[in-house]
């Protein structure tokens, strides 16, 4: 679930990203930062996910952590937030300890020595240890025991799918990993099968496939999967002016638990249905006993496929989660113009009005991108926009 991309292209979306900054505190800046580095690591998208989960909630703690009397105070909360940062991607992040280090000192060296500051540096510190004892055992570590389907005897691909024992983690909204598990996907005797297998064949097709260009450049952006291109959405809604770094971490923590939760579930539901992917069921037409579902024997997806079962999608589901949070946090205020860049996209950004819009290029470009069904696409954004409710309703509405 996550595309390896040259430093350039890495490097062209963190500055489009920048680039969207119109008003950022240190909260914004910081998820910028955190995001940059979780990239540049050997890190999956689930692991991914779970580190800014664990970054963003330690940072929005620290922030409620700090004394009424310093609540306000500019050097408290840059020096929480900074250290909030430093003492989980340190423990999360190994190999990227001395850029974190760099990044936290020239922070530091920012704000002016004095009371506002020392306590700002303990409370970030007891933030951080708190949230990373109570995420220790969240079942990330525990073995891959995946039993390939095999006849005796017979080659299948040696390559294992990614995280199966994702569903078996701790999540920190949903009661567990099935809560908002989807039923299963439709019959392949039905219409609803033969109507999107055959919509996802004529518009997924790598070659020849009836995609507009901008269906096209659309699959491609959202060819990559990790936090960074859901985390651009949210800091182009946070960094409205007149929002307060409390808020915005409040927002955050709100948004990373929610992507993680999604992903468990996601993850739950994939290897609980197994359900084959169009390359698969594509070139195997033939034997589904559907007579309106043709085979084509070189069927291949514009983008390559995930090592995972298909049903339901993740990104829909992600960027369902995504949308419910921002959904709530504006309520009947105007939304403001959302937008992210995409490293996969040679650092392009995409923007848009409503997170209605934004979920569904999402799901679309999935389609089209040849990786998911549309019944995929939608009971991912159903299971994402529970999610995203219980995050609304956990963290959101603790605001005053």
């Amino acid at each position: 679930m996550n595309t390896p991309l040259s430093r350039h292209a890495l490097l062209a979306s963190l500055v489009a990203t920048a680039a969207l900054q119109a008003n950022a505190d240190t909260v914004t800046d910081w998820n910028l930062r955190a995001n940059s580095l979780v990239a540049g690591s050997p890190l999956g998208t689930p692991p991914a996910i779970r580190v800014m989960a664990i970054v963003q909630t330690a940072v929005h703690q620290a922030l409620d952590g700090l004394p009424p009397r310093l609540a306000t105070a500019k050097p408290a909360i840059d020096a929480a937030v900074a250290v909030a940062n430093q003492a989980t991607l340190t423990q999360l992040l190994p190999d990227q300890r001395t850029k974190i280090d760099a990044a936290v000192q020239a922070a530091l060296a920012g704000i002016a020595d004095g009371p506002a500051k020392a306590v700002g540096m303990a409370t970030g510190e007891r933030a951080a240890a708190v949230v990373l004892a109570a995420r220790a055992g969240d079942g990330a570590g525990g073995a891959e025991s995946y039993r390939p389907h095999a006849t005796a005897g017979v080659y299948v691909p040696t390559a294992l799918p990614a995280v199966p024992q994702w569903a078996q983690r701790k999540p920190w909204l949903m009661a567990g990993a099935a809560q908002f598990r989807p039923g299963p996907p439709p019959s392949l005797g039905s219409e609803q099968w033969a109507r999107d297998y055959n919509e996802v064949k004529s518009l997924g097709e790598r070659s020849g496939g009836r995609r507009s260009a901008e269906q096209t450049e659309a699959a491609r952006f959202w060819t990559y999967s990790m936090p960074a291109i859901y985390h651009g959405v949210v800091r182009s809604a946070a960094e409205q002016p007149g929002r307060d770094p409390a808020r915005n971490a409040r927002l955050f923590a709100a948004v990373a638990q929610a992507m993680d939760d999604a992903i468990i579930g996601v993850i739950d539901a994939k290897y609980h249905h197994h359900f084959w992917r169009p390359v698969t069921a594509i070139r195997n037409g033939d034997l589904d006993g559907h007579a309106a579902t043709e085979r084509a024997a070189g069927w291949a997806p514009l983008v390559d496929t995930p090592m995972h079962p298909e049903y339901p999608s993740a990104h829909s589901s992600l960027a369902s989660a995504v949308g419910a949070v921002i959904d709530a946090e504006f309520g009947s205020r105007a939304l403001p113009v959302l937008g992210t860049s995409s490293p996969s996209a040679k650092g392009a950004v995409r923007q848009w009005k409503s997170t209605e819009d934004f979920v569904r290029e999402v799901s679309e470009a999935r389609i089209h991108g040849g990786l998911h069904y549309r019944f995929s696409t939608d009971a991912g954004e159903a299971l994402g926009r529970q999610v995203g409710q219980l995050a609304v309703e956990q963290l959101l509405r603790e605001a005053p």
